[in-house]
């Protein structure tokens, strides 16, 4: 039965892909999608329920099964990527990257409006000296980003104390909506940017060089790089750059994190152009 079932499922498929075939091709992407999103949705049940039976919190989980859960729990776009072709995977992240992209220069416009209203000369200096560096093409050190962690735990650029404007532009570059009141995005935005911390730190203890070419490009792009024109050595290069910061931010000073997005993303091998 199993024998003739396959023979059956076979001729149609070359029938279909003889006289349909743009239908053929739709209809593949569609059965193929289906059968991802459900061996998909099977492994996220298998985690939570690991979880649930074991106690297990989601910072506790191993890299791949985080990512996994993040993937499937917080989808951010419509067409999810199950049911995208090849070249639909490459210009829909083009045209979301376009899309967030566009506040780049905006955040690094409200940073500079704020430098005057933090008390610590030493920290002006640092911060007026990237802002400017980026806004010159300059890819920054990690040096220069890690000098600035004082600088947002607290007042003005703290997580809590961040204006609704400079919000608004932080959930676009998330690719969050902006349409929702401060306080709820600001909830928003701390929430994701702490589940990237916690995947930051579980993706070091697996190693970046056990990755993937995939799954480069897919943390990459999650934490604000177009790597979709990008070779995957460059990419582990910069994901590298970005676990150096993330490992040495604490909770209280994720609001860099944050704005990391932009910081380390802006000009990376001429992204800025």
């Amino acid at each position: 039965v199993v024998d003739k079932t396959k023979a059956i499922n076979g001729k149609y498929h070359r029938f279909l892909g003889r006289h349909f075939p743009r239908f053929y091709v739709l209809y593949t992407i569609f059965t193929k999608g289906f059968r991802m999103l459900w061996a998909d949705a099977k492994k996220a049940r298998r985690i939570k329920t690991n979880m649930w039976n074991h106690n297990i919190e989601f910072h506790q989980l191993p890299y791949r099964e985080m990512e996994h859960l993040r993937q499937y729990l917080f989808p951010r776009q419509l067409l999810i990527r199950h049911f995208w072709t090849p070249k639909q995977q490459t210009d829909f992240l083009d045209i979301y990257h376009a899309f967030r992209k566009q506040s780049h220069p905006e955040i690094i416009s409200y940073l500079e409006k704020v430098i005057p209203l933090i008390s610590d000369a030493g920290l002006r200096w640092h911060l007026t000296d990237l802002c400017t560096k980026i806004q010159r093409g300059t890819h920054p050190a990690i040096r220069d980003i890690l000098a600035l962690r004082e600088c947002f735990s607290n007042h003005p650029l703290g997580m809590n104390q961040l204006q609704a404007f400079h919000v608004k532009a932080l959930s676009r570059a998330m690719l969050l909506t902006p349409y929702l009141p401060p306080p709820l995005l600001r909830h928003r935005l701390k929430t994701h940017t702490t589940v990237i911390h916690q995947l930051d730190q579980a993706l070091a203890k697996l190693g970046i060089d056990q990755l993937t070419a995939e799954e480069v490009k897919s943390a990459c792009y999650l934490r604000g790089l177009n790597s979709t024109h990008i070779g995957e050595d460059r990419c582990r290069t910069w994901l590298g750059e970005w676990l150096q910061i993330s490992c040495n931010l604490k909770e209280a000073e994720l609001s860099l994190l944050l704005h990391n997005v932009v910081l380390l993303s802006t000009n990376y091998l001429g992204t800025r152009r």
